[in-house]
């Protein structure tokens, strides 16, 4: 297909004097024709380092202006963006800089500890202040790159079933048609303005509301992290329109009194995502008089997929609506066949938004794309009015605060301490967390509950440390064999 797919340029003629971007930590704001400004001298830098196409160039930091300038410099030469989460412990960053081997690595100061060991020739920049860009040596240079829609544009890690975290890799018509279908489907304009923060190494806080609205000609506000108070204050001061949170950040928001106190009044809808929504969290924004929604998606997918008018959420409770503009599902079940209705199945996902493959991993790409369907692995069912509900995982997946949790990664740690015999790690369900991982842990020789997660802490980020523990004499299982987690389940209710 024959345009031009770099769009944040045509974005910048149409609006060059539009405030784009505001960093609330600061205050500091940048209008478009600012922002590509800074574009430009970032694509100098990637030129003078010799970045060329398809090279990977990352940023491990909280939410910060640099985001951009390394985004929308990789969308003009045909890099590909990777952005880090920061929350990562350093084994976990060393096989993602080993995997995706990153020529340029821009790094806030503080998490700079993290990292010790760079890829091969691998370039480092401190990404200290916003103006952190014009102490970086570059010239003018004029480098032609011939960009096609399918070619990658941002490579986002997810967890994997083995433990070990995949490189989605989505295209720039991953991206353009994610935010076409956001911008339309979601009736955005250039009035609008969001606060992310979310992380922006999360698709959640990259392609949710932030890059959808700029291409809408609107205005991010960004926070480096989340604060309740901070974010009420926020959303005020900047006269947000549209957010996107996680359950446990509404949950810590409402019982503010600076939410109590609050009307809102620029608002036109809560947006709630990441896990499930606790029914309390709609009830305390009814009370308000205020649009709140649930919505659902995935890294591979969006992650925008369906909507649901602020209107109907109330009476169609935990629903997250019907299909967007330009995209289908599918709910089959185990045979391969369509569900009926409110028969609960697999969700299937297809469309120009969808990613394109795992990096460096091509049988997993297969397993999930099957004649052009995402295979999501989380259960769905159909209502009469065709209204969906997410109703479960296929997998053991936990979500935790909004962050994926793989049980294996948990439990192979475990079983690597000689004390320990067994183990089984699920998702309970918890109020603020959504879900708290627990383990389930047979004993060789007795530890505490302290001892545990000590030694948890020694390896896994901190969201994957269990919140509780059971100390069991053995694990419960299924006539072949298996650790029958259901039976665990129990344990809660």
């Amino acid at each position: 297909m024959d345009y031009n797919i770099n769009w944040f340029e045509n974005r910048v003629k149409l609006t060059p004097n539009a405030v784009a971007i505001i960093d609330s930590d600061t205050d500091d704001a940048w209008t478009y024709e600012q922002l590509q400004q800074r574009v430009t001298k970032m694509v100098n830098y990637f030129h003078l380092h010799d970045v060329r196409k398809g090279d990977r160039v990352a940023i491990l930091a909280p939410n910060h202006i640099g985001y951009f300038d390394f985004l929308f410099a990789a969308m003009k030469i045909g890099a590909i963006f990777l952005p880090i989460n920061w929350r990562l412990s350093e084994a976990e960053l060393e096989y993602l800089l080993q995997d995706a081997e990153p020529k340029i690595i821009g790094v806030a100061p503080a998490l700079a500890g993290k990292i010790s060991i760079l890829p091969n020739n691998a370039s480092f920049i401190n990404i200290s202040h916003n103006q952190y860009i014009d102490h970086l040596p570059s010239k003018q240079m004029t480098v032609t790159t011939i960009l096609n829609e399918a070619d990658p544009l941002v490579m986002i890690y997810t967890g994997g079933t083995t433990g070990k975290p995949k490189g989605v890799i989505l295209s720039h018509r991953s991206i353009l048609w994610n935010a076409f279908n956001t911008i339309i489907s979601w009736d955005l304009n250039s009035e609008d303005t969001t606060l992310t923060c979310l992380p922006m190494s999360h698709t959640g806080g990259l392609n949710v509301y932030t890059l959808p609205l700029l291409l809408a000609g609107g205005k991010v506000v960004i926070a480096s992290e989340f604060h309740a108070e901070k974010a009420v204050s926020d959303l005020v001061k900047y006269k947000c329109t549209v957010v996107l949170f996680v359950p446990t950040m509404y949950h810590m928001m409402i019982q503010t009194d600076a939410f109590k106190q609050t009307t809102f009044r620029d608002m036109k809808v809560f947006v709630s995502g990441g896990a499930p929504c606790p029914h309390k969290i709609y009830e305390a924004f009814a009370e308000k008089g205020l649009a709140f929604k649930e919505g659902y998606g995935l890294t591979e997918a969006g992650p925008n997929n369906f909507y649901i008018h602020p209107s109907v959420a109330g009476a169609k409770l935990g629903s997250v609506g019907k299909p967007m503009l330009f995209n289908d599902i599918r709910i089959m079940n185990e045979h391969g066949e369509a569900t009926e209705i409110n028969e609960v199945g697999e969700l299937l996902i297809r469309g120009n938004h969808a990613f394109e493959y795992y990096w460096n991993k091509p049988e997993e790409t297969k397993q999930t794309i099957v004649n052009g369907w995402i295979h999501t692995g989380d259960l769905a069912r159909k209502d009469q009015d065709g209204y969906v509900y997410i109703v479960g995982r296929k997998k053991d997946m936990i979500i935790t605060g909004g962050e994926n949790v793989y049980p294996l990664e948990i439990e192979q740690w475990l079983e690597a301490h000689s004390n320990i015999d067994e183990a089984a790690v699920i998702g309970l369900p918890e109020e603020k967390w959504g879900e708290v991982v627990t383990a389930f842990v047979v004993l060789k020789n007795k530890m505490t509950e302290t001892e545990l997660e000590t030694y948890c802490n020694q390896k896994l980020t901190r969201y994957k440390v269990p919140k509780k523990f059971f100390i069991i004499a053995a694990l419960p299982k299924t006539a072949i064999g298996k650790i029958n987690k259901v039976a665990l389940q129990k344990v809660n209710e």
